[in-house]
C-alpha cells in the first residue's frame, strides 16, 4: 500500500468519527500499553542491535519512559478532552461559552535514531489521546527498531487507524508531499527545515522538536563532586547521542581544575577505565557519524579519553580543556561523547556568549547561589532544563518538553502532548428565548449607545 492509499483510508476512517469517542481512545492506549509490556524483549534486543543499548538503559531511557508516558495519559485523556466553559460577557447575554478540545485529524509522526523507540511512540501515544489517525515514520538510521515498531503498531492498530511507513529519504518525501493536518517532527535543524518548508506549502501546521548546543553553567559556588557526576550522567548518556545532552560546559575560572579531575573521576566510576571494553557502553549509530566526531576532537586539548574503535563504531567518553569558540568542536551540536570544557570569570560574559548563538533546547545550571539561578534561568532563552541535575526534566509527563526558536517550536509530554495534537474550538452557545436589539441597524437610539458603552468598556 502506498502513502497515498493509506493517508486516504485514514481520513475516511477520521472523518467516521470512529477516533472521536473518548472511551475509544483509552481502549487504544490500554492496548498500546500490553503490547509494549509483551513485546519488551523484542523492543530491547533491537535497540541493542542499533545503538548497543543495555536492557537497563534501553528500559529506563525508552521503554519505561514510554509506558510512564501512555500510564498517564490513561488516567487523565477523560479529563483533558471535556469542554471547559468560560466566562461570557454581559453583551453576549443570554450565551454560553466554552472551549472544545478536537483532534486535528491524520497526522505524521517522523522521529529521530537516537531514542528511536520513545520519541516515536510517546507522541503517538499523544496523538491517540487526542483522538488523531496516524502515520508513523520511524528512522532508517535504527532500522531493527524500526522494524520491531512496525510489527507492534500492525499488532495492534488496523493500517486506517495507525500506519508505519518505514524506509529512507524517497519515503520521507514522499510523506512530506501529502497533505496532513499536522506534522510532528523530531530530529536535525536541518531536516527540521526541509520539513517547516514543505509543511508551508500546504500550510499545515507543524510541531518541530530539534536540537543545539545546549550549554552547562558551572559557576564557584557549585557543589562540584555532585555536578560532575550528574554531568557525566547526562553527557555520555546514549554515547552523548542525546538530544538534551550538555553539549559544552562553562565553568568559572577559578573552578576548572577541579571540575575537570571530578569529571574524570566519575567518567572511571560510571564507565570503568577501560570504556570500551564495557559492555553496557553503547556506540556511534553509523560510520558517517564516528568520523564526523572524530574529527570535531582536537588530540592535542584532549585530557580525558579520545580512544575509539572503529570496528565496535565506540568512541570512549572524552574531555577537552582550553576550548575557545572558534574551535570546530564548539561550531556545531556534538551528539557524541565529547565534553568541551570553557570557562568565564564573570557571568555578563556567559549572557555575552549566549546571546549571540542560537537557542538551545536545554540549559543546565550548578549553582547554590538562589539570587543567581534566577537570575540566569529568567535571562537566558532555552526550551527547558534544570538546576543542579543534567536531562531529567524530560522524564515527567507534568512538563511540557520542547524548544525555541532554532531548537524547535511546540512542546509535549501529558497535557502538553495532548494539546500538541489538538485543536481547541471556542464556541458560543446563544440562547434563543432573548435577542438583544442593540447590535441591529439601524443605530439611532441613545439608550441602545448607552447600553453598549456600558457592557464595553
Amino acid at each position: 500500500m502506498n502513502v497515498t492509499e493509506i493517508l486516504e483510508k485514514q481520513r475516511r476512517y477520521f472523518q467516521s468519527g470512529a477516533t472521536l469517542p473518548v472511551k475509544f481512545r483509552i481502549e487504544m492506549l490500554k492496548k498500546l500499553h500490553a503490547a509494549i509490556r509483551a513485546r519488551e524483549d523484542e523492543i530491547n534486543a533491537a535497540l541493542q542491535k542499533d545503538l548497543g543499548k543495555s536492557a537497563y538503559e534501553s528500559y529506563m531511557c525508552e521503554v519505561g519512559l514510554t509506558l510512564s508516558e501512555i500510564s498517564y495519559l490513561i488516567r487523565h485523556t477523560r479529563k483533558f478532552a471535556k469542554e471547559k466553559r468560560v466566562r461570557t460577557p454581559l453583551a453576549q447575554f443570554a450565551s454560553r461559552s466554552y472551549k472544545k478540545p478536537t483532534p486535528y485529524g491524520n497526522v505524521l509522526i517522523m522521529s529521530p535514531w537516537n531514542y528511536p523507540f520513545l520519541l516515536t511512540v510517546e507522541p503517538l501515544a499523544d496523538a491517540i489521546a487526542a483522538g488523531n489517525t496516524a502515520v508513523v515514520k520511524p528512522s532508517a538510521y535504527s532500522p531493527a527498531t524500526s522494524e520491531v515498531i512496525a510489527q507492534l503498531v500492525a499488532d495492534v492498530f488496523p493500517p486506517e487507524y495507525v500506519a508505519v511507513v518505514t524506509g529512507g529519504r524517497r519515503e520521507n518525501a514522499a510523506l512530506l508531499c501529502e497533505k496532513f493536518d499536522l506534522i510532528f517532527f523530531t530530529g536535525s535543524q536541518s531536516v527540521g527545515k526541509e520539513v517547516l518548508r514543505h509543511a508551508a506549502e500546504t500550510l499545515t501546521p507543524a510541531v518541530l522538536e530539534l536540537g543545539g548546543k545546549s550549554p552547562c553553567i558551572v559557576d564557584e559556588t557549585a557543589k562540584l563532586k555532585l555536578a560532575a557526576k550528574r554531568i557525566v550522567f547526562g553527557k555520555y548518556l546514549n554515547c552523548g547521542q542525546t538530544c538534551v545532552a550538555p553539549d559544552y560546559v562553562l565553568c568559572h575560572e577559578s573552578v576548572k581544575e577541579q571540575l575537570i579531575t571530578e569529571i574524570r573521576r566519575e567518567i572511571a566510576a560510571q564507565y570503568g577505565t577501560d570504556p570500551l571494553s564495557n559492555p553496557e557502553y553503547g556506540r556511534i549509530v553509523n560510520e558517517k557519524h564516528f568520523d564526523r566526531l572524530l574529527g570535531l576532537i582536537d588530540p592535542a586539548k584532549v585530557v580525558h579519553g579520545g580512544e575509539s574503535d572503529r570496528n565496535t563504531l565506540q568512541i570512549a567518553p572524552t574531555v577537552l580543556d582550553a576550548v575557545t569558540p572558534d574551535d570546530p568542536v564548539m561550531q556545531e551540536e556534538i551528539f557524541g561523547p565529547v565534553l568541551p570544557i570553557l570557562t568565564f570569570r564573570e557571568l555578563k560574559e556567559v549572557y555575552a556568549y549566549l546571546a549571540d548563538r542560537p537557542k538551545p533546547l536545554a540549559l543546565y545550571l550548578f549553582s547554590q547561589d538562589n539570587r543567581r539561578i534566577k537570575e540566569i534561568t529568567a535571562r537566558v532563552r532555552y526550551g527547558g532544563g534544570c538546576v543542579n541535575d543534567t536531562v531529567i526534566h524530560l522524564a515527567t509527563s507534568e512538563l511540557a518538553f520542547g524548544g525555541v526558536g532554532e531548537s524547535g517550536m511546540g512542546a509535549y509530554h501529558g497535557k502538553d502532548g495532548f494539546d500538541a495534537f489538538t485543536h481547541t474550538k471556542s464556541i458560543v452557545r446563544k440562547r434563543t428565548w432573548i435577542d438583544l436589539p442593540m447590535r441591529y441597524h439601524p443605530y439611532k437610539s441613545r439608550l441602545y449607545e448607552k447600553l453598549v458603552r456600558m457592557f464595553l468598556r
